[in-house]
């Protein structure tokens, strides 16, 4: 279904992702776990198409010069290069780093503002779902987003990404800063999103503890590097992979 091939991602002089591929098919969720500056969100940027958008301005404005290599296929379609308001309409959402959700907008303005790309009815639908997997938020739908808890807005990105209608959904550190309660429930409903609205999902994380045992497959990034991949049961018996992120 997803395939990326070769991505390379320089900085100036500075190699941020050397030579990675990865690939998702229908319904799997795939794990890509590493420290901080691994190069976890500029992966999820260039699979997004954001990276593009980046360089792009930061030629226009004589900034640093990033270059992009490799390839990305989606459902048989050749998609590196391609825009990343054309990935979206193609199926392909990220659900960004620290939410970032409109402050100053409600909750309920929050997801019908991601709906554009849907039908009316697939608006309903999707947003009866939402507020069927993130019960917490139909209490507070006319509440601003900038009032919510770190898991209330987490809730809110990742509904916001569904009502986008996603058939890759693209996840970049949704347990970033939350209580290890709320870890474990979000890790759960991710994988009850996968299943329930049959979405491909790609997970960058950190915390690997709570998203490790529901992938089917996984990615162990250094250095902008993919250094171990397996499906589940082989990366949490590695005991590089138990000892960096499991403590055992």
């Amino acid at each position: 279904m997803f395939e990326a091939q070769g991505l390379m991602v320089f900085y100036e002089n500075m190699l941020a992702l050397n030579n990675v591929g990865l690939s998702c098919g229908d319904r799997q969720i795939v794990g890509v776990f590493g420290a901080n500056s691994a190069g976890k969100s500029t992966l999820m940027y260039t699979l997004s198409g954001i990276m593009d958008d980046i360089a792009k301005k930061e030629r226009m404005a004589g900034g640093e010069r990033i270059t992009i290599r490799g390839g990305i296929s989606f459902q048989g379609k050749d998609m590196f290069g391609v825009k990343p308001a054309a990935r979206a309409r193609a199926g392909i959402i990220l659900c960004p780093e620290r939410r970032r959700i409109f402050p100053e907008s409600t909750v309920l303005e929050n997801l019908h503002i991601a709906g554009y790309l849907a039908s009316r009815q697939q608006t309903e639908e999707t947003l009866d779902y939402v507020f069927t997997i993130f019960p917490p938020l139909t209490k507070i739908t006319r509440r601003l987003g900038g009032f919510l808890s770190g898991g209330e807005q987490q809730m809110l990105a990742i509904g916001r990404a569904l009502m986008a209608q996603p058939k890759l959904l693209l996840l970049d550190e949704p347990l970033l800063g939350l209580s290890p309660a709320i870890q474990y429930w979000l890790a759960k409903s991710i994988k009850e999103i996968a299943a329930e609205r049959q979405v491909a999902i790609i997970v960058a994380e950190q915390y690997a503890r709570p998203i490790m045992p529901i992938i089917d497959y996984g990615y162990i990034l250094e250095n902008g590097s993919a250094v171990i991949e397996g499906d589940r049961d082989k990366l949490m018996n590695n005991p590089d992979v138990k000892s960096a992120y499991f403590g055992s």
